[in-house]
């Protein structure tokens, strides 16, 4: 896996397995019916289910990103693109196969960028796992051409340390460039491109007209003392896991398994630490971020059990598995509260803080956010210190008791979008007067880990 110029495109193996969007359209097209047992708040209206079909049936869905009327969703397996003009009605309109988990996804200029985070034989999309001690596996960063969105094309791959868990796009200053940066972790001294203490990111700078060309530009030590040391409750930091940007202000929130920390990215190739943060007593895995409209305030995710746990139970309590608010003041956090859901699972229900994103509403802080089997809850954390629920959804418990629930759920141009992570792309709607001015907000285009400002 060494990290740095990518292979020429006459040594890649670039054939797909592309499904066209004829498989599970009729399934998709009518709204699902009210969800047996699902429990949820009267603002909520659950619209419909696309259930996962053809070659990705049998994968995890993870992370969703947007563009005009297109939702990409990420999968184990590879990825689907679907067409949500009416969002009551998605309708599938391409599956590409393409193993190699988790397939985080996010989308730029009619590109398509995914995460392999699991080494391979190769780069193609027909490579089979391959032990990380072989010195010729790979992981990284795969590249598509997605303009026709019912045909994707593979254009690129590039060969990251560690792989890539996450990636978050940096816009350029100049626009002719894309910056991604990549989050991996778990080292480990018997793996060759994954060498501890892995304290670095990758960035890699993508040509937006020869995507061909991308590379590796840097990989910035972000913790010189090496970071988080562990606990008996918390993971050492040897890495990060998800980094969400805000480039209006030129910031950065990054979840780092021991550490949070904010980073000044007005120099994309060079970000610089402004901040850091832990909570040995309560955080056991910095999981994920999301920043208010403004960039003043940042949530971050505790992944308390690796995201198969029930961690949403009394005896686990408030404060563990939750998210955590921090108001920033001149750059610097400022610890205000814990959030989680009021609603205790049962033994069985893997439930956890998750993935979200801002409802943009003018003058308040409210987020959707997945909870995995938990289901989802929409939060106001206009209060930092008081934040509060004021809608959700959940369903009945797994029959028999096995993994699944919402990892990713997400407000885009007026609904609702989750990726059930074993069943279905789910739509919902919310209706209430602290939200519905939301609904005038349009975006061309949305990868939640790189946030446009709502203020």
């Amino acid at each position: 896996m060494r990290a740095g110029r990518p292979r020429t495109l006459a040594s890649l193996t670039f054939a797909l397995a592309l499904v066209a969007g004829s498989a599970g359209i009729a399934s998709a097209e009518a709204p699902a019916p009210p969800e047996t047992g699902a429990a949820k708040s009267d603002n909520i209206t659950h619209l419909a289910s696309a259930p996962m079909s053809g070659p990705l049936a049998d994968g995890i869905n993870t992370d969703i990103a947007f563009a005009g009327k297109l939702a990409y969703v990420g999968n184990y397996a590879g990825f689907a693109i679907y067409d949500i003009g009416d969002p009551a009605h998605p309708r599938l309109v391409s599956q590409v196969s393409c193993p190699g988990s988790q397939n985080d996804i996010s989308v730029s200029n009619g590109l398509l960028f995914l995460s392999t985070d699991s080494s391979r034989s190769d780069n193609s999309c027909q490579s089979v796992a391959q032990s990380a001690t072989i010195k010729e596996s790979w992981e990284g960063i795969k590249i598509f051409d997605v303009k026709d969105p019912a045909n994707p094309r593979y254009v690129a791959a590039v060969e990251t340390h560690c792989g890539s868990h996450t990636h978050t796009l940096i816009p350029g200053k100049s626009k002719r460039e894309i910056y991604i940066y990549n989050s991996s972790y778990n080292p480990n001294a018997a793996y060759p491109d994954c060498q501890p203490p892995n304290d670095l990111i990758d960035i890699i700078k993508v040509p937006v007209r020869h995507p061909e060309d991308a590379a590796v530009v840097a990989s910035p030590v972000l913790f010189p003392d090496g970071g988080f040391p562990g606990s008996p409750t918390g993971r050492a930091t040897s890495g990060c896991h998800d980094i969400t940007a805000f480039p209006a202000r030129d910031i950065a929130a990054a979840a780092c398994m021991g550490d949070g920390i904010l980073l000044d990215i007005s120099k994309p190739e060079r970000p610089k630490v402004l901040d850091r943060v832990q909570d040995a007593a309560n955080f056991s895995f910095w999981h994920g971020a999301t920043f208010n409209g403004d960039g003043t305030k940042v949530v971050f995710m505790d992944e308390l059990g690796g995201g198969g746990g029930a961690e949403c139970s009394a005896e686990v309590g408030p404060n563990k598995g939750a998210t955590a608010v921090f108001d920033l003041d001149h750059k610097k956090f400022v610890f205000r509260s814990y959030f989680k859901i009021p609603r205790h699972q049962a033994a069985e229900e893997n439930c956890v803080s998750h993935n979200g994103s801002l409802i943009p509403v003018r003058g308040r802080d409210i987020m959707v956010q997945a909870w995995y089997q938990g289901g989802f809850s929409v939060w106001d954390f206009t209060d930092s210190a008081q934040p509060r629920e004021i809608g959700y959804f959940d369903r009945p418990p797994i029959q028999p008791a096995d993994f699944g629930g919402y990892w990713s759920v997400y407000y885009y141009n007026g609904a609702i979008y989750g990726t059930e992570s074993v069943k279905a792309f789910d739509v919902f709607r919310i209706d209430d007067p602290r939200t519905d001015p939301a609904n005038r907000v349009r975006w061309k285009e949305l990868n939640v880990q790189t946030q446009p400002a709502s203020k």
